[in-house]
């Protein structure tokens, strides 16, 4: 049986800039927090509380900090709670992606020209919930088709799009074609980030030729979400895990020539190691 891991598998650049950042600030001691999960996988999270690293789940929990290190999770937050931090007098880590980063940036500048922002995203993503906190005017969520179809602008309103850097780049096409031919008066940034496309592309292929894929990553990571799609769509037998353990209760169809492996950004390569190594031996 050939067991074929997908080249664009684990860390991305800006989950392992903003992992490292933790480990080594962890390294430093004293009162470390990240403002949310710094990335979507528990595994990652687990490890870096028992590294005295704390985690804040909301601006109430920021509020009540004194004193400490407030380290900022790949996926960004609002300019509201940027300015919290320093008002508060905490020292503030910066690790937003760059490429998440680049959409503030966009979203900043295009509303304060005038124009509403269209996010297109999962609106209770963090990565979307930081993006609405950058922007100036009103900032609409759109995920899906009918969403997109429905969406009717105000007289004379002028409009960007971006898009959640993890989300489906042909899905992102298809919903632009639906703005464009309302004949709008939109700029379009494609703020997918490239690493998310090659690893989409190179997921899929896989998928057309395996028996099997197995797609690890964390419960809540959209970029892994979105690949366990994809891979469903080209391959039957498509199994979403988070780890190893779960990988052990997994029954293979029978007469498995080829097993296909991929794993969403904030996957660590030690699980990938472990899954991929197991496949060989195990099955």
């Amino acid at each position: 049986m050939e067991v074929v891991l997908a080249k664009a598998s684990g860390f991305c650049f800006g989950v392992k800039r903003a992992v490292d950042t933790v480990y080594e600030q962890a390294e430093t001691g004293g009162e470390i927090y990240t403002y949310g999960d710094i990335v979507h996988n528990e595994e990652v999270v687990k490890d870096l509380c028992k590294k005295g690293v704390k985690v804040l789940g909301s601006r109430e929990e920021l509020e009540k900090l004194n004193s400490g290190k407030v380290i900022i999770r790949a996926h960004g937050v609002s300019r509201e709670i940027c300015s919290l931090i320093e008002e508060k007098g905490l020292e503030c880590i910066d690790a937003t992606c760059p490429f998440v980063k680049r959409i503030h940036n966009i979203v900043e500048k295009e509303s304060s020209n005038g124009r509403s922002i269209i996010i297109i995203g999962n609106d209770k993503h963090p990565e979307v919930e930081g993006i609405k906190g950058w922007t100036q005017t009103v900032a609409y969520v759109v995920e899906s088709h009918e969403q997109a179809q429905n969406f009717e602008a105000k007289d004379g309103e002028k409009m960007c799009i971006v898009s959640q850097t993890t989300f489906n780049y042909k899905k992102f096409q298809e919903l632009v074609e639906i703005f464009q031919k309302k004949g709008y008066d939109i700029i379009v940034a494609n703020t997918i980030c490239n690493a998310t496309q090659e690893r989409q592309t190179e997921a899929s292929r896989l998928a057309a030729k395996a028996d099997v894929m197995i797609v690890i990553g964390g419960a809540h990571s959209s970029n892994t979400r979105k690949l366990y799609e994809l891979c469903k769509n080209g391959c039957e037998h498509t199994y979403y895990i988070q780890t190893l353990e779960d990988l052990q209760t997994i029954e293979l169809p029978n007469s498995v020539k080829m097993v296909g492996i991929t794993a969403g950004a904030s996957t660590p390569n030690k699980i990938i190691e472990e899954v991929q190594n197991y496949v060989r031996v195990n099955f």
